[in-house]
């Protein structure tokens, strides 16, 4: 089953009828309550259909002892006898929804857990081409569409076909066939109605959704690059590509809304036109002395008790309908396999010194733009390796591939001699510690962004990772301490205070394996050669991978790997590559000139 992007989702689509076997999991967790429940809804229905018949005859003893001696215990005996259908065709109902709610709000839990693990578990590629606001709006309608789905299917349509069922056959055996026929006419014609305009009008239900995701979508990416918005005084400019998502999202809520209209008319008209036929056809019998007053009371019931049941199922259609629609998408995100997957056979990864091997490695984000060609290093345990060149060189790439965001299309990738394609995900992405170039925070306090990098760590511990990141003054000298909230994504911190706060997250989580992807570029001269002493701490003793800018970051890297259009051009220390006047110093000067790096010797 396919997922369908955030603008992509097809308005003639006719969802799967058998996404609802997909919810028997679901049910089959708590089959005694399900059938409970189902037992208290045959009750109740059973109580529904005999509270007519008790009106019958309260009406039928009343007429017939008109004018005469009345017992007055016998319709009062009717009455209570009424009441207590009534009462108990309420209370059971209720009993009903009181056991199954257990497993509609149980199912509701286990989906969206599903959906929440399966998207951590999708490919960096998936993420990146999403829209957030789209996909939480997806979640949210789709576990609610199983909720509608479980309560409404087995507690409106079962119940309303059983209650037609049961009112057929009473009319039937009193009666004559031709109250029988005329009411399965009228509910075919109903149900053909509502299904044929049903399926008209999904085609607007879906629009409009995906013109809400839209502008949900919108709505989120605004915010969240507020301060972007700000530096371009663009406040007016999104505000208007906000509105004509809104206008978009408008008009097709008003198509939605109209054809509603068409189909609640159409639905009446059939209901009125079916109680016509129906009463007058009574009434002829009672003045032809053929039925009894009290009998004409009891159609008159029935058919009040079939329509409004059968005027809501028109209702419930429509709506299941469109949880169908909901569900089905939701189960379309569960339904893709991530690109990325541990092997059948994968075993945990065991760092005993840490050495990584790239080995004639291959790839391109698409096939028609090569990023790696035939690249070979390695990274002795212990040891530094940093990676320089210019952008779009190639040199993140390694590192994602490293942490197994892709698989290298040629090639391999190890750690002490072990494929990472053959070792769980779990485990390899254990070993390594990264610090991203753009740090993402929590918006949480400044203590559990700390403590994300191990969440089992103790307070010392926590405090001992902040210390070592040079967050400790700056910590002290915030009102609240380490319960500063940092804000959404961490907009109340600098890049460089965010950047520490990244560095103290991977000392708190102690990894033999250690990615540097341009740590430091956020951070100004005086702030980075005080990180710069911290991750030299941190380095030691653990397999680095240094993705380098400022190449006064690589000075004292074991190996410099110097790239260009994807290939490895030069390597060699610092001293060494300078020497040979080659692209690390043609780069080096570069910077020298335009300040970027300190100045220093060679």
């Amino acid at each position: 089953m396919r997922a369908y992007a955030d603008n992509d989702y097809p308005a003639d689509h006719k969802p799967d009828w058998k996404v609802i076997s997909g919810l028997w999991p679901y049910l089959a967790e708590f089959r005694g309550r399900v059938v409970l429940a189902l037992a208290f809804l045959i009750i109740s229905k059973l109580a529904t259909v005999a509270t007519p018949v008790a009106l019958k005859y309260i009406v039928d003893y009343l007429d017939q002892n008109r004018g005469g001696e009345v017992l007055l215990w016998i319709p009062v005996l009717l009455v209570v006898a009424y009441g207590l259908l009534r009462f108990g065709s309420t209370l059971f109902s209720e009993l009903r929804d009181a056991v199954f709610a257990r497993v509609a709000e149980r199912a509701m839990r286990r989906v969206s857990l599903r959906v929440f693990e399966h998207l951590h578990n999708r490919e960096l590629a998936f993420h990146l081409d999403r829209k957030t606001g789209g996909l939480a709006r997806d979640i949210e309608r789709g576990t609610n569409g199983i909720s509608f789905l479980l309560r409404f299917t087995l507690f409106n349509i079962v119940p309303t076909l059983l209650e037609i069922l049961l009112v057929a056959g009473i009319l039937f055996v009193v009666f004559n066939v031709g109250y029988v026929l005329a009411i399965l006419v009228a509910v075919v014609v109903y149900v053909v109605f509502s299904i044929k305009v049903t399926e008209w009008r999904t085609r607007f239900v879906r629009e409009a959704n995906a013109r809400d995701n839209q502008s949900n979508s919108r709505a989120v990416d605004s915010l969240l690059n507020y301060e972007t918005v700000k530096y371009f005084n663009n406040e007016r400019f999104e505000a208007e590509l906000y509105d004509r998502d809104l206008d978009e999202w408008e008009q097709a809520r008003l198509k939605n809304r109209l054809s509603l209209v068409a189909l609640n008319s159409g639905q009446a008209f059939i209901i009125g036109l079916a109680m016509i036929v129906i009463m007058a056809m009574a009434v002829r019998e009672v003045a032809m002395g053929e039925i009894t007053l009290g009998d004409f009371t009891m159609i008159n019931a029935y058919l009040l008790q079939l329509f409004i049941p059968l005027n809501a199922l028109g209702f419930v259609y429509r709506e299941i309908r469109q949880a169908l629609v909901n569900v089905e998408r939701l189960f379309g995100l569960l339904g893709d396999e991530p690109a990325i997957e541990d092997a059948p056979d994968a075993k945990a990864l065991i760092v005993d010194r840490g050495e990584v091997r790239f080995e004639h490695v291959h790839f391109a984000y698409r096939q028609d733009r090569q990023i790696l060609r035939d690249v070979n290093f390695s990274i002795p345990a212990g040891h530094t390796v940093a990676v320089v060149g210019a952008s779009g060189a190639g040199k993140s790439t390694l590192a994602r591939l490293l942490f197994r965001f892709y698989d290298v299309d040629q090639g391999s990738i190890t750690i002490d001699g072990q494929d990472i394609r053959n070792v769980t995900q779990d485990s390899l992405r254990a070993a390594i510690g990264v610090v991203p170039q753009d740090t993402v925070l929590f918006n949480d306090t400044l203590y559990r962004n700390l403590a994300y990098g191990r969440p089992g760590a103790s307070e010392e511990e926590v405090y001992r990772a902040a210390r070592m990141a040079h967050l400790d003054a700056f910590i002290q000298s915030l009102p609240d301490g380490y319960e500063t909230q940092v804000g959404e994504r961490g907009l109340k911190l600098s890049g460089g205070e965010k950047q520490r706060v990244a560095i103290a997250r991977v000392i708190l989580k102690d990894p033999p394996v250690l990615i540097l992807d341009e740590a430091t570029s956020s951070l100004d001269s005086l702030s980075e050669q005080a990180i710069l002493g911290a991750l030299k701490e941190v380095s030691r003793q653990r397999t680095s991978l240094v993705i380098a800018h400022r190449l006064s970051t690589t000075r004292d890297a074991d190996t410099i790997l110097v790239m260009d259009g994807g290939r490895i051009v030069e390597s060699g220390n610092h001293s060494a590559l300078l020497a040979r006047e080659g692209h690390y110093a043609h780069l080096w000067a570069q910077q020298h000139r335009s300040g970027d790096d300190d100045n220093g010797e060679a």
